[in-house]
């Protein structure tokens, strides 16, 4: 009942709602309609999502700069209303590289004809980039200023009011790095996770960055707490949609079924910590067995090896 549940969610929206039948090229994008007024734009990066109503358009994350004018042209192409938001859930270049050219492309709300009494050129007149502070300090070094969010928040918790919607954003520390955040639109029932979840292969723990697999698996068992699943009446296949930092568009059984995966893998690789393993035994022992032809990948930037030692990594240094 599970598999026919998420195969049925994944197959019906890619197939009456896809802008594009095909699979994306690297120059090209596909935008799924999930809700009235709630759209995903894949191909471009890291997936991102847009919120349209009559206060504008709030964007969350921004896609490689390669991507940002075909990611513009898509935005218009749904509305004519003014970006007003963008925000990032994390510092990745995948996530964050439109920033600057999607910024320019909006208007900012805190003018005089948004309420609070600004001049036109508050923040250079474009919409507003919003990110948790420790985003902030990633890309201050690696960025120009144009492309640096200029609202931050600290606390596990940030919220505004648009588009007749409550919007929360959500810190996770410590998951995929230590600024990720989830994006939940509580009218629409839509959950953006940006990369603490990623259907494409294990997820990139960033041990460098303050990520970790416990914080990894604490943020997907916040994700699972937000999401509703299509209960009682499962023939409907509804319930919260799961926006991911790449891959296909997930219910909350889909994020149970993920999260449950890397406790397993994270047990595993405790219990032969436990046994004196080194590293490389660990490795060798393949804790990721039964998964790996799903999320592994011997070649790339982030392989099953990649992954094994982030856990083995985060593992290590609570033992200390």
């Amino acid at each position: 009942m599970k598999t026919h549940i998420r195969n049925g969610i994944a197959i019906a929206i890619a197939c009456l709602f896809a802008f594009r039948g095909s699979a994306p090229a690297a120059d090209e994008i596909e935008v799924l309609q999930l809700r009235p007024n709630f759209y995903m734009i894949a191909g471009a990066g890291g997936n991102i999502g847009v919120q349209i109503g009559e206060d504008g358009v709030v964007v969350i994350d921004a896609g490689s700069a390669s991507q940002s004018s075909v990611v513009i042209a898509a935005i218009k192409k749904l509305t004519s209303r003014p970006i007003r938001y963008l925000i990032n859930t994390s510092a990745d270049p995948d996530h964050v590289g439109g920033n600057d050219a999607i910024a320019k492309q909006g208007q900012t709300l805190f003018t005089g004809g948004g309420g609070a009494g600004l001049g036109a050129d508050f923040l250079g007149g474009g919409a507003s980039i919003l990110a948790h502070e420790k985003v902030l300090k990633r890309m201050s070094s690696a960025f120009k200023t144009e492309a640096l969010p200029t609202e931050t928040f600290f606390e596990p918790r940030k919220y505004m009011y648009l588009n007749d919607e409550g919007i929360e954003i959500f810190h996770q520390p410590a998951a995929h790095s230590d600024g990720d955040a989830m994006v939940f639109f509580r009218r629409s029932d839509v959950v953006v996770s940006g990369d603490v979840l990623d259907t494409t292969h294990f997820p990139v723990i960033d041990v460098a960055r303050g990520g970790s697999i416990q914080g990894e698996i604490a943020a997907l068992n916040h994700l699972v707490d937000l999401a509703i699943p299509s209960v009682p009446i499962v023939s409907r296949e509804a319930g919260t949609l799961v926006i991911p930092g790449h891959g296909r568009v997930c219910s909350q059984l889909d994020v149970v079924e993920y999260r449950d995966m890397l406790q397993i893998i994270q047990d595993r690789v405790r219990d032969l910590i436990k046994q004196g393993r080194t590293l490389e035994q660990i490795k060798a022992a393949s804790p990721a067995k039964g998964y790996t032809r799903r999320y592994g990948s011997d070649t790339g930037t982030w392989t099953t090896n990649n992954f094994i030692e982030a856990v083995y990594r985060s593992l290590a240094e609570v033992k200390r």
